[in-house]
């Protein structure tokens, strides 16, 4: 089945600042879009969605049509509507796949479904970053070189306040010495999740190619059985029963939730 993706963009540092504008003149989301289309071809269809769309662009009915959501976020976290990181969070849960980028690991979303702050040491001075595969033989590795070199980028550093993650596929390594888990797996209910760092509004790495195929890569992956939509829910069983659940509405409802 083809993928059907959704590129989410903050797109405020594109607005405000020509410096921003000027390596991404069409904003950041477009150059995903352009990167995964050309990556994946027939095999998916992108679309985008930006902060300033009605409802962020994240409608229940485009939700619904959505197997893999990107999220890049910084400067605007605090304008996503709680309703609509509710209505993310459910269909992340219910098998839509997530890709988290950069500074998006600040994003209501993405601290919501780990549990933690997700805060991290920084530093924007153009530092050199290196991008170690640390697990080859992963799909969302395929077809990357070891390391990935990206001349001039933000540096991200430890200690990463998330939960250890239910994969590690990347390692970075900046020209300050500091080291940063930078591309990593997790699963929240029926959804699969993958954060990866790279990606400063300053710096033009989203038109680096290997960093695209990534991203590509990661959309492949985090797709599940595209079109299938299931949150996962308490059922009651009958004893032999293996395969009939029943509803079931909590501990003081047993026989009424029972059917």
């Amino acid at each position: 089945m083809t993928i059907r993706v959704l590129v989410w963009g903050e797109n405020r540092h594109e607005q405000a600042e020509p410096e921003v504008a000027k390596i991404y003149p069409d904003g950041m989301h477009n150059a995903i879009r352009r990167g995964v289309e050309a990556r994946l071809g027939e095999r998916a269809t992108v679309r985008t969605a930006t902060l300033d769309d009605p409802e962020h662009g994240l409608t229940e009915e485009v939700l619904a049509e959505t197997d893999v959501l990107t999220w890049w976020g910084h400067a605007a976290h605090g304008e996503v509507a709680d309703e609509v990181v509710e209505r993310v969070h459910r269909h992340v849960l219910s098998g839509m796949g997530l890709l988290v980028l950069h500074s998006g690991h600040w994003s209501k979303i993405f601290t919501k479904l780990m549990g933690t702050t997700c805060t991290l040491r920084w530093r924007s001075e153009n530092d050199r970053e290196l991008i170690w595969t640390v697990a080859p033989s992963h799909p969302i590795a395929r077809g990357v070189p070891h390391p990935i070199e990206i001349p001039a980028q933000e540096m991200y550093g430890e200690q990463f306040d998330i939960p250890t993650p239910d994969e590690l596929i990347f390692i970075s390594s900046f020209s300050g010495g500091e080291v940063f888990r930078s591309g990593c797996t997790f699963r929240r209910g029926n959804g699969k999740i993958f954060y990866f760092s790279p990606g400063d509004q300053d710096y033009p790495v989203y038109h680096h190619p290997d960093v695209l195929q990534v991203i590509a890569n990661g959309v492949e992956w985090a797709a599940g059985d595209p079109g299938r939509r299931e949150l996962p829910t308490l059922l009651r069983y009958e004893v032999g029963d293996f395969f009939n659940g029943h509803g079931y509405r909590g501990a003081m409802h047993n026989k009424e939730g029972a059917q």
